[in-house]
Order: structure tokens, then sequence, then C-alpha cells
């Protein structure tokens, strides 16, 4: 096994080659790059080859709510190297705007943990997946062994209840040396996770991943791939977890709506 041989003393670099960077595009008040899946897969790639810690984020539309109303959400991002897409309505919306997005160019969870796992066992990453109801992050974790052979992921679920027992999940992060630490809390509350304790997280890529582990070992129902490529899968959801989703996707989006107006608006003012 390859080990990053990190210590207390490593300094980890933030800075990024150039090269590595698209031109990000911004509307709706926030920042996004274009990402597809071999493209976030080469950034994680960069990151471990160049001993960088990243943070690659994500927006949806919720996401963007809470960013507009939460200023440790807006702390987070700030931090973030990298922000892809995960919402085919957002990719509709830049197109609407001018943006050049591209479907591959929105990319979920549900989509990606397969090759990000199967490219992880290919070149020997380490993964610790912190989130999850108890017992659901290990039971996700053995399908992703059994599918992907030489797969090395750790977990631990992500209820902590108090500092010490945070303490000793930063410990057994670092015991693990990950190439890539997945979250998956869900929003907010993975964010405010991170932004807490960054400084003590060594590893090269810092994901949040939702329900990610969830999808994987069937805890929660994974939408039909078809809705997610034609911007229906929020629909999917809100009939799977009406209790828990009915504000995210029938109140949250009319605030989102002014924020597109407001965009609009300011395109009409440019063209004059």
């Amino acid at each position: 096994m390859s080990s990053l041989n990190f210590s207390q003393s490593d300094v980890f670099i933030d800075e990024q080659p150039p090269s590595m960077r698209k031109v990000p595009h911004k509307f709706l008040g926030v920042q996004m790059d274009a990402l597809s899946i071999p493209e976030l897969n080469s950034l994680i790639a960069e990151s471990i080859k160049q001993n960088h810690k990243w943070i690659i984020a994500n927006h949806n539309l919720h996401s963007l709510y809470l960013y507009h109303n939460d200023p440790k959400m807006r702390a987070f991002y700030a931090k973030a190297e990298y922000t892809h897409i995960d919402s085919m309505p957002l990719v509709f919306i830049g197109k609407l705007l001018g943006f050049p997005l591209k479907r591959e160019e929105r990319v979920t969870y549900a989509d990606w943990v397969w090759p990000l796992m199967a490219e992880a066992a290919r070149k020997g990453w380490r993964i610790f997946y912190l989130g999850s109801k108890p017992g659901v992050a290990e039971q996700g974790a053995t399908i992703l062994r059994q599918k992907y052979p030489g797969l090395q992921i750790a977990c631990a679920h992500g209820y902590i209840k108090n500092n010490q027992e945070n303490l000793d999940i930063l410990n057994a992060i670092n015991a693990y040396e990950p190439h890539i630490l997945m979250v998956g809390m869900g929003m907010p509350r993975q964010e405010h996770w991170i932004l807490d304790n960054l400084e003590q997280i060594q590893t090269n890529s810092i994901l949040t991943s939702g329900a990610c582990i969830d999808y994987v070992a069937g805890a929660v129902p994974t939408p039909p791939r078809w809705m997610g490529r034609v911007g229906l899968e929020w629909s999917y959801r809100l009939f799977s977890e009406p209790g828990r989703l009915w504000r995210r996707y029938l109140i949250e989006p009319w605030f989102l709506a002014t924020l597109f107006l407001r965009d609009v608006w300011s395109l009409k003012i440019q063209a004059k």
C-alpha cells in the first residue's frame, strides 16, 4: 500500500496550475465550474499528484438557496477550489442566460460514484467516507468493495454528538491517510463540518457527497437516470420523501426565480 506520509508538519499546497482551470461561470449570484465526470476525476488525480488539499464542492438549487441565506455556507464556498454543477435545472438556466453549458457538465453523485470508485480502485486511491446513519455507510462500502476489487475505502457514520467524538473522527480520518475524503451529511451540515474542521483534516480532495452512499446501499431510492438527464429527478425525490423535501422543491425555487429575473434584467441592461 502506498502512503501519503502525512504528518502534523505537512504543508498542503493550495495553488493550482493554470492549465487545470477552466473559466468559471457566474449566474444566480454564485460561481460554478462546468466540469464533466472525467474532468472531475482528473482534478482529483491532480490534487493527489501535487499534494494539494482541495475542496471540490457542488451547487444545486437547494445549495443556492442556502448560499444566499446562510453566511457560513458562503464562507464554505469561498474556500472551495472548484464547485461543479449538480442540477440539470441549473444547466438549463445557465443556457438560457447564454452560458455554453452541456448536459454532461451536470454531475450528481448517483452517476459519479461508480466511475470515481473504479478510478480509485485502479489507481490505489484511499477513500474515507464520513456520513449516513450508523451501518448504512459500511453497507454501501461493502457493495463498492465487491464491485471494485482492490478498492480501499473506510467509513464512519455522520452522527457526531460531541467534541470528543469529533476528535475521534478526525484522528480516524488522518490515521487512514485518505487521498479522498467524502462527507455525506446533507446540506448544510456537511459544508459546516468541513469548514469547522478544515485545518485539522489531512487529505487531498474533500468532496461534499450528500446521500451518495445511501444510494449505493439502497437506503434511499435512486431516481431513474433518465429523469436526471431531463431535469425531473427532483420530482422523484419529492415523491419518495415528501415530508423532508417539500419545502426544498416547492418553496425555495420561488426565491431563486427572483435571482434569475435579476440576471435577465442585467443582460438586458448590458445589451443596450
